[in-house]
């Protein structure tokens, strides 16, 4: 298995470049397939501080995924899985905050809900231990499917604790700790500012790019630059001019095209 790990994190990158350079659906859908893992690891931990099922969780994900993969730069040396988590989970908990705003728990099931917090607590004392599902049902006379649909309902209702435990197979952590840094996304965003400017410079040609990163960048006059890349000061002054408008409208562009 650890054998093939490389392997898959390679075939992965190649991806994510060839991606970057053609947005075809085929290799996104590809892409997804491959890191499919790093979303069911997640919906599986936040699964078990919800009631949300597992399938839709993993589902929501696939959606954080894609965003990740779209934003992606290969060229910035960044690991894709550290730059895809934020997305995957921040997918999911603004899933679960919208359902969670929603969720109406019928007055009967309220209290129902009760009733049983006051049966649990007889039949323990009862029973020398916690009761079941069955026998806290049968006490109430309802169905125990009525029971644990009143219990996930619930559940359902109630805010998430950031010091809930999110068990895992070989350990545990809160749900906290699965929450995105907020300064962490701060310098994300910066970061994807950054390489859309780069994406914007990629776009010029040759000479422009290099003027306006020598002037902006390596903080060079207009003469020193001309006399770098053989041409005119007044040439230069023109060709950053020119290479800022390119920009400006390839920016504009890509926040078209995004919707952002």
């Amino acid at each position: 298995m650890t054998a093939t790990q490389p392997s898959l994190r390679s075939h992965s990158m190649e991806l994510l470049m060839a991606y970057q350079q053609n947005k075809s659906v085929s290799i996104r859908n590809q892409l997804v397939k491959l890191n499919a893992g790093l979303v069911r690891k997640i919906a599986h931990r936040v699964s078990h501080q919800c009631a949300e099922p597992y399938e839709d969780l993993e589902q929501i994900g696939y959606l954080g995924l894609i965003r990740a993969i779209e934003r992606f730069n290969p060229s910035q040396g960044c690991a894709f899985s550290s730059f895809a988590v934020p997305y995957i989970r921040g997918e999911m908990l603004h899933f679960l905050r919208d359902r969670g705003s929603a969720v109406k728990v019928p007055r009967r099931w309220q209290d129902l809900q009760k009733e049983g917090q006051r049966v649990r607590a007889e039949l323990v004392k009862d029973l020398g231990r916690q009761p079941m599902d069955q026998e806290i049902a049968e006490h109430m006379g309802i169905s125990v499917h009525e029971w644990r649909e009143i219990k996930m309902a619930v559940r359902n209702r109630l805010p998430l604790s950031l010091d809930a435990t999110v068990q895992q197979v070989d350990s545990s952590i809160t749900l906290g700790e699965t929450l995105p840094d907020v300064r962490y996304q701060a310098l994300q965003r910066l970061e994807e500012d950054r390489q859309q400017l780069q994406r914007a410079l990629n776009q010029l040609e040759d000479k422009t790019r290099a003027a306006i990163e020598f002037v902006f960048f390596s903080d060079l006059s207009r003469k020193e630059v001309a006399e770098r890349i053989g041409v005119s000061p007044m040439t230069v002054t023109r060709r950053i001019q020119r290479g800022l408008e390119q920009m400006v409208s390839f920016l504009q562009m890509q926040t078209i095209q995004t919707g952002s």
